[in-house]
């Protein structure tokens, strides 16, 4: 019998080694270097070598075909922002998140309301457990096809059976193939399922959807190579003790990474939120204060977020600073610019600060929000309901003018806002009669126009 051939990996970076170590080179991790067997065959493809395509030649830059791809439309208007557009076809897209987050709910969702004929590959559940979600989510569905498998050479003879269009994995930490020998989940296991798969995608023109699972650290599980190695990266974020959840771009070979797609979690599946600001604002009928609205972009999407501030006097000697969906540098960056250039003595009390509805905004337009709900708790006056901000603090207590200010002032006139501050550097080509437009240079300005 021949001898088995083995080598070490890091299971959390995928560095491969001759020999065990306690400490890995690559990203520093202890005790993560474990023993796998690499013992691969010759043939590792997914068809049979007869039908293995010639080699292809190089072309000049001119001569490639430079018509545009035509997308896939999922029927999803959130998915398909995120996506750029629709599914590139030949396409890998790995979609990790939290266990119970919705994954695989949003992917069946998808699947049986595509117009494309999908193959649907679980093997986490049976396809009995996966009819009773199906019809929780939709009765129709004639177009997808549930499949429970985990090796990827019974999987690829399914394929070439039904010939689908779209093939979605549920999920590739649970399958393995015959050319290497270790377990399902393993280094070894998910870079040579992986990799099966691009090839099948490329050669065939089907895109393949990856349902990938995270770690306690939020990172997608498995080598980083497995990230390097699809097209596009999704992140399905949110709490579980809450029904809305957040779906990210990490990374997209074919659109922005910048967009941001929102999903209400019902009984009868995900809605679509198609307003974010719906959920971003809480209705409130009285006026408290340490509340303020800014406005925010998250790639071509304007939204009207709500920044609440608690500033109150410290009890334990050091301040507290503490932030909820906002950067906590940033946040004492503010306070310093406060205390030095406007005159507010906030060293000696502690500061909360949360942004509403879940999601975290790193848009440096909220700093001028940010700074009067802090102002407006400290002072404990209410800034008005129909009053929002979009301008960047600056160092020396200047308000720094932001990209993309009119589709701002846009957003706020069509939420009803009455006015809206912005810095005077900013240049308006347009006029905006619903909303009056506050133009203002320091933060003294904004004091003066806010509390006198």
């Amino acid at each position: 019998m021949a001898k088995l051939k083995t080598s070490f990996f890091c299971q959390n970076c995928g560095t491969q080694y001759a020999k065990w170590q306690g400490q890995c080179n690559a990203c520093k991790e202890w005790n993560t270097i474990v023993e796998e067997v690499i013992q691969k065959e010759e043939k590792s493809n997914w068809k049979p070598t007869s039908e293995v395509k010639k080699a292809p030649k190089p072309l000049k830059v001119t001569e490639i075909d430079s018509s545009e791809e035509v997308r896939m439309n999922t029927l999803d208007g959130e998915l398909n922002r995120v996506l750029g557009g629709g599914i590139v076809p030949g396409s890998l897209i790995l979609l990790g998140g939290e266990p119970g987050i919705g994954k695989s709910t949003l992917l069946l969702q998808i699947s049986l309301k595509l117009p494309y004929k999908t193959l649907y590959v679980s093997g986490e559940e049976s396809q009995k457990q996966i009819k009773m979600r199906a019809e929780r989510i939709t009765p129709n569905g004639d177009n997808c096809y549930i499949l429970t498998e985990t090796k990827t050479q019974n999987i690829f003879r399914q394929i070439q059976e039904i010939e689908p269009e779209i093939v979605i994995i549920d999920s590739i930490q649970t399958l393995h193939t015959d050319y290497i020998e270790s377990t399902a989940g393993s280094i070894s296991q998910i870079r040579e399922c992986t990799a099966e798969l691009i090839k099948f995608a490329k050669e065939t023109n089907v895109p393949v959807i990856l349902i990938g699972h995270i770690t306690k650290d939020g990172t997608i599980a498995g080598p980083k190579i497995l990230e390097h190695m699809v097209d596009t990266v999704l992140q399905f974020e949110g709490d579980r003790n809450h029904v809305y959840r957040i779906l990210r771009s990490l990374k997209n070979r074919f659109g922005s990474t910048a967009e941001l797609g929102i999903y209400e979690m019902q009984g009868s599946g995900l809605r679509e939120v198609s307003n974010p600001s719906e959920i971003l604002l809480s209705h409130r009928e009285e006026e408290l204060s340490g509340t303020a609205i800014a406005s925010t972009l998250e790639g071509m999407r304007p939204l009207m977020i709500e920044i609440q501030a608690l500033v109150s006097t410290a009890v334990y000697g050091t301040p507290q600073r503490s932030t909820t969906g906002y950067n906590a540098k940033r946040l004492n960056m503010l306070l310093a610019v406060l205390e030095k250039r406007a005159g507010f003595r906030l060293g000696t009390k502690d500061v909360f600060l949360n942004v509403t509805g879940g999601i975290s905004v790193d848009d440096p337009a909220i700093d001028l929000a940010v700074v009067a709900s802090i102002l407006s708790s400290n002072e404990d006056i209410a800034v008005g309901k129909d009053v929002c901000f979009a301008g960047e603090v600056g160092l020396s207590g200047e308000i720094r003018p932001v990209n993309r200010v009119e589709q701002r002032i846009q957003e706020a006139e069509k939420l009803g806002f009455a006015t809206i501050f912005v810095s005077k550097y900013n240049k308006l080509s347009t006029k905006f009669p619903g909303i009056k437009v506050i133009l203002v240079s320091k933060i003294e300005e904004v004091v003066e126009h806010l509390f006198g």
